[in-house]
């Protein structure tokens, strides 16, 4: 019987997997036909919608290690770092 109960959620599981990639593809192809700048408008509010949980997005052992590394580069030379502002800035006159 425990077998049967395993087989069907796997079923299932498929099923719904399935059913996910089909939404998935509809919502490319929707994502396609819009213009450039509706979808630039729409990564905008993807992105906002994100950072509304900064704590739900996954951080990998890599990103925590690299920043690790930047903080402890930072806390040895904090003159070293420029403001958004002198980034920002700097970006510009290059254009």
């Amino acid at each position: 019987m425990n077998g049967a109960v395993i087989r069907t959620e796997i079923r299932l599981a498929a099923l719904e997997g399935e059913a996910e990639n089909a939404v998935m593809s509809t919502v490319r192809t929707e994502i396609r036909s819009l213009s450039v700048a509706d979808r630039l408008r729409l990564l905008e509010e993807i992105w906002d919608s994100l950072a509304e949980t900064p704590e739900a997005i996954p951080v990998t052992d890599a990103q925590r290690k690299e920043l690790a590394r930047r903080r402890r580069l930072h806390a040895r030379h904090p003159s070293a770092t420029k403001s958004w502002a002198e980034v920002r800035a700097r970006l510009t006159r290059r254009k």
